[in-house]
Parts: structure tokens; sequence; C-alpha cells
């Protein structure tokens, strides 16, 4: 049954809410190991407390929503934890999507897609192509993606345009890259929150989170709720931004 998300806010109505938050999603599988439960138990729990978070990003206006759902490095767990994966990707997809669509999500996958299973990538494309026209909040999924195996495909593509005369070194500069980047045509993420007590990135998203303010949340990715969300947004909206220059006020720090 379609619900009345709200509509997409314009990024200038309210500059205390960030635009874009990116997520790492962190601690499935602790929060199972603490119940006594089998790692997949967690996983899926996950897949709910994601099912949630979207809900809640549109709700609060936020504009886009980027999730860390398998990184490149994630392949060398167990293979029966990879097939637990792939499995509940396969359900959240066909499952959800509908519901995605009918509210008005916009799915976009960042991440290396050659060498995934056909029938994956035949989803993630599904995915991106039924909702490619909605815009009440764009949900990105971060999906055999790395930061630095991004920048590194990015590199190979510049590197083709010059070697094709295409492109000359000198003219190669930030914007450059950017355009190479999965990322191409999102906006950097304003807030990367992470889950699980964890403080690091484990290399998400490492070009586009330059600037971005980072929030360490204590509970596990299964227990985050809307409360945990629009706690680490209070935590945001305290901040002044100063991309590497000074406060409005002028005194330096």
């Amino acid at each position: 049954m379609r619900r009345d998300w709200p509509s997409r806010r314009h990024e200038s109505e309210d500059m205390t809410t960030p635009a874009h938050v990116a997520i790492i999603m962190d601690g499935n599988g602790r929060w199972a190991k603490a119940r006594g439960l089998p790692r997949v138990a967690g996983h899926r729990a996950g897949v709910e407390a994601l099912r949630q978070t979207v809900r809640a990003a549109a709700d609060q206006g936020i504009s886009w929503l980027t999730v860390y759902a398998f990184s490149s490095e994630n392949w060398s767990r167990p293979k029966s934890e990879v097939s637990d994966l792939m499995g509940l990707l396969r359900i959240f997809i066909r499952r959800d999507l509908a519901e995605l669509h009918q509210n008005g999500v916009r799915v976009r996958i960042i991440g290396e897609r050659d060498g995934l299973q056909p029938d994956i990538a035949a989803l993630l494309h599904e995915a991106e192509a039924l909702t490619a026209g909605n815009s009440a909040i764009n949900l990105v999924i971060a999906f055999n993606y790395g930061g630095r195996d991004e920048i590194a495909r990015a590199a190979r593509k510049i590197a083709e345009r010059v070697a094709a005369g295409t492109l000359a070194p000198e003219d190669i500069d930030v914007e450059t890259v950017s355009a190479a980047l999965d990322t191409a045509e999102i906006p950097d993420p304003d807030l990367v929150i992470r889950t699980s007590g964890e403080m690091r990135l484990s290399n998400f998203l490492l070009w586009q989170a330059a600037y971005s303010e980072l929030v360490f949340m204590p509970c596990y990715w299964p227990d985050f709720t809307k409360s945990h969300l629009a706690e680490a947004l209070e935590q945001y909206a305290s901040r002044e931004r100063r991309f590497g220059g000074l406060l409005a006020s002028g005194a330096a720090s």
C-alpha cells in the first residue's frame, strides 16, 4: 500500500538539516552474537533497520541517503555469510522495490559491477531503472564498493582519456576526478553516521567525505531507530562547518 511520504526538500530551505546523509551500517554480527543468534539473524534485523531509516530520513526532509551495504572487502568473509548476504539483497529488492517505487524513492547503486553474478547485476539494474523518475528521496546503495577501488577506477578512466588525446594532463583537476567517480552528479555527504561505536570510515566515500561531519553512534545497526537519526541530526545542527576556512566570526582555530 502506498504511503504518503513527504516530497523532496529544497536544499536551501533549512541549512541545519543535511541534504545528504551517509551511513556505515555496522554491528549486525555483534548484535546477533550478543543474543546467541547466527550472524544472518543480525543481517536480517539490519535490513529492517534500513527500511525504517529510509522512511525516517524522508520524514526529516533529507534528500539523499547513502548506505554502505556491502564492501569490496566483504567477499573475504566466510562463503556461507556472503551467500546469506546475497540472499538478503535479493529478498530486499524483490520484496521492497515496489513499495520504494510507490513512495517516490529513487534507487542509485555505486560500486564495481563487473564480475557480479548475473542475477544480482540484473536486480541492481532493475532497481535503478524502475525508480529513475522518482524524487521523494534518493537512496544510494553502496554495493561491492570500496573508496580506494573507486578512486583507482576513476584514475584509470582519466588515464584512458589522456592516452586517447581527449584530455590534457594539465587540465586534470578536482572536478575531473569527481566526475569520474561512481558518485558523479551525487552531492557529497554533509553527514556520515557510523553505528556500533567504531570510529573509522572503513574505506567508505574517502574522496566525498573530505569535509563531512562525522557522528559515531554506540548502538549496533539493528537497534538504530528514528530517534538515533534525530540525535545524529541534532549533533550535525550544533556544528559550524568551515570547509577548511574560518568561522563566520573570522576567528581562526
